[in-house]
């Protein structure tokens, strides 16, 4: 009896809603944005008024003139009169795709995710990008998984892999038509908030890692490749921890590549806080032609953001012209790696006064006693160190900007005000100042305080004093690695 019960009610709650819709789909509220209602197009073979006609069941140039009047059938033509200047209905004959996605399989090679826009796509067909570049279609295939299934064409709305396309890229749109002008898609950069150093564990491998990198970029534009020639290092740099651990596993199990993962290291300067006055001799007899070269240098500090700056203040030839270029050769090679262990920065030396023989004095001879005078002057210069001070805008809700505010001071930054977000009802943005070495894993606290939805971008200002302990901390840590 109870299981009949239920069986009518479950009959009578089903003819119910037969009879009529309930709650917001009979209201027809958030309906329209699911289910577009679509007009009546003459000449398509059944087009019902509040569904979506499948492609091969539409006549093409309805679509096309349901377009022109600007109504056009939504996920299988643009809604716009024009795709960038080409008329829809004008050139029929010619097909309009859209690369919006870049694979690399391992034996297929590059395949660009792409949509037919109009007209039919042949194997075979040439297609032409903005730049009037000219590639031809290798293939033409649909996915499903990594299975792919080889066609013969791609019709309107049609999205398929093109094979081998390799001058194509994410967000191109590329036409049959050579002369034809095609809209460009800028793709909104995302703006890296994690980085990660990588190296790879086999130094024969160094060559192969720049071009599978290359390659992860073609797939995940979000993903950035940064090479610092002053600290010999590459990085990896995306959206979070779990976005470059992905990117280096993808590297191991894809290209065969064993990477080596460290925290970036941080380009720390440094500068002198006096003047000093050095002479540098050397003077060298081997036997023939020996080494000679004398000089006296006045080593200034300088403002900071001035950099280096040499000044020949010789007079009477006690130093021949042809020498003093080798002389600033000299000091600036020094300058590389100062008595911290860092490049100095903001000093001024000054060629004052200097003596030559005629025939030991060489451009090695006078290279060698300028970096001998900078070793022997920069560490009675009171020498200090620099670290790099960013300008961070931080994002996220008002709810969680004391707790943010917090961070920034544990981080040893300094807050520098906020205020509400342009266009982001009930977000803040909040500058500060922060130590570039406070700043790997930042994101991680930003996200954890705003469930997943803070950010932050930053830029470099400059460069500040570091002293005490902390400074003392980088200068050992550099030392045994120098």
């Amino acid at each position: 009896a109870i299981r009949a019960r239920r069986a009518n009610g479950h009959q009578r709650v089903l003819a119910l809603r037969e009879a009529a819709p309930l709650g917001a789909a009979q209201r027809s509220h958030g309906v329209a944005c699911l289910v577009p209602r679509q007009p009546r197009i003459v000449g398509a073979t059944v087009v019902e008024r509040a569904t979506l006609p499948a492609p091969d069941r539409l006549d093409v140039q309805s679509v096309a003139l349901a377009v022109r009047r600007r109504h056009g059938v939504r996920h299988q033509r643009p809604r716009s009169v024009e795709l960038g200047g080409i008329h829809a209905a004008d050139q029929l004959v010619d097909a309009i795709v859209q690369v919006v996605k870049t694979y690399h399989s391992s034996h297929g090679g590059k395949l660009s995710l792409a949509r037919v826009l109009c007209g039919t796509l042949k194997e075979g067909a040439v297609l032409h990008n903005r730049d009037g570049a000219d590639m031809r279609v290798g293939g033409i295939a649909s996915l499903k998984g990594e299975a792919q299934t080889k066609l013969a064409e791609a019709k309107t709305g049609d999205m398929v892999a093109l094979l081998r396309l390799d001058a194509a890229a994410t967000g191109d749109t590329l036409s049959t038509a050579k002369a034809a002008k095609l809209p460009k898609v800028e793709i909104e950069q995302l703006v890296p908030v994690y980085d990660l150093a990588i190296e790879a564990a086999d130094r024969k491998d160094e060559v192969k890692l720049t071009a599978a990198i290359h390659k992860l970029q073609e797939e995940d534009p979000s993903l950035h490749f940064r090479q610092n020639a002053e600290l010999h290092e590459m990085a990896l740099e995306g959206q979070g921890e779990m976005h470059l651990k992905v990117a280096v596993e993808k590297l191991a199990s894809k290209y065969g590549l064993k990477l080596n993962t460290h925290q970036p290291r941080v380009p720390y300067k440094e500068t002198i806080r006096k003047a000093t006055t050095q002479r540098g001799r050397h003077k060298r007899q081997s036997g023939g032609h020996g080494q000679f070269g004398d000089v006296m240098i006045e080593i200034k500090p300088l403002p900071r953001g001035s950099g280096f700056v040499f000044q020949d203040e010789i007079s009477g030839g006690v130093v021949p012209r042809q020498f003093i270029p080798s002389v600033e050769k000299g000091v600036a090679d020094y300058l590389k790696q100062g008595p911290l262990g860092f490049p100095v920065v903001d000093v001024a030396v000054a060629l004052t006064d200097g003596s030559y023989h005629t025939v030991d004095s060489s451009d090695a001879a006078f290279q060698t006693a300028g970096r001998i005078a900078m070793s022997e002057g920069m560490p009675n210069c009171s020498p200090v160190l620099l670290e790099p001070i960013m300008h961070v805008r931080i994002h996220a809700p008002n709810d969680a900007t004391s707790k943010i505010n917090q961070v920034v001071s544990a981080r040893r930054g300094q807050l520098m005000g906020f205020d509400s977000r342009d266009g982001w009802k009930g977000w803040d943005s909040i500058e500060a100042q922060m130590p570039l070495s406070e700043l790997h894993g930042l994101i991680i606290d930003l996200r954890s305080l705003t469930q997943g939805v803070g950010t932050f971008e930053m830029e470099f200002d400059h460069l500040t004093e570091l002293t005490g302990k902390l400074a003392e901390q980088v200068v050992a840590a550099r030392r045994p690695a120098a």
